[in-house]
């Protein structure tokens, strides 16, 4: 998520459906015109669609991709750059170096400068390599309050930023911080709009009270109280983040999908090895 202009809006509220099968969704500009080089969600029933964790819905008319991490069956990793390298800098460059089998899905996820490297709260395989950002600015992450995904093991949470500092005290095994948060304790973020004129891809996290992870990335463009009442109401989710916007992406091997552009922090939900290890996708 780069440092963009605030933003906040929603459409009428509609029914949240599956997808008919059959129907690709393609990923469109804020015009409406295809995003160039751009890859769409695989035709339900092609390509290994069996062994996805992801799967199509729509909400409120926007179609939506839906991925879950069950703690049963995923660990939940962070991925910014290769030991002693550049940052990878995009979904497709990371996918060149990771194990295609042992990942369930990735997405991009947390604010990033212009290095590509992370700016606020920001922890890698235990190792805090920037700390909370709580400073004012412009922009989505400094809608407040913002917040921090993060998790050790098969525990993952979504917390404001202050209620995480207030809370957690051990260094969790990966984090991220990012904004604004969608939802806090069961209700919408107070600064979202009901009906406000932006639209944008996004994507965003939140953890229900099963502790599973659900990540939802926008197959076209929607607001931010879309997104947000997705979580809210069909989620129910009572904590859920923005990651990004613009530059949202997934790479999903078991449909084929591998989105294109800039990626700066890279969430990996990779699949428990029938051995009990973890996969780690490198």
């Amino acid at each position: 998520m780069r440092r963009s202009a605030l933003l906040a809006a929603c459409l009428v509220l509609a029914a949240c459906s599956e997808a008919p099968a059959g129907d690709a969704v393609v990923t469109v500009n804020l015009d409406g015109t295809p995003v160039v080089g751009a890859s769409s969600p695989t035709p339900a029933g092609t390509q290994a669609a069996g062994l996805s964790a992801c799967s199509t819905v729509t909400f409120e008319t926007v179609p939506l991709t839906h991925c879950t991490a069950d703690p049963a069956q995923h660990r939940i990793a962070m991925a910014n750059a290769p030991a002693g390298g550049q940052p990878y800098g995009s979904l497709s460059t990371y996918a060149a170096s990771a194990d295609a089998g042992s990942v369930a899905f990735a997405f991009n996820g947390g604010i990033f400068g212009d290095d590509l490297k992370a700016v606020g709260y920001y922890v890698e395989n235990g190792e805090r390599l920037t700390e909370l950002e709580r400073g004012e600015g412009d922009g989505n992450f400094y809608m407040k309050p913002n917040g921090v995904f993060f998790g050790t093991g098969g525990q993952w949470r979504v917390l404001a930023s202050e209620a995480f500092v207030a809370t957690v005290g051990d260094r969790p095994q990966f984090g991220t911080q990012s904004g604004p948060m969608l939802v806090i304790d069961g209700k919408l973020h107070p600064d979202i709009q009901d009906n406000g004129p932006s639209r944008a891809i996004r994507n965003g996290v939140g953890v229900d009270a099963k502790g599973r992870t659900h990540f939802v990335i926008a197959d076209a463009p929607l607001s931010f109280g879309q997104l947000a009442r997705y979580f809210r109401d069909e989620v129910k989710a009572p904590n859920a983040l923005h990651l990004d916007s613009q530059t949202s992406a997934l790479w999903d091997p078991a449909n084929g999908r591998l989105d294109q552009g800039r990626a700066g922090p890279i969430i990996v939900a990779s699949r428990i090895r029938n051995n009990g290890r973890e996969g780690t996708g490198e």
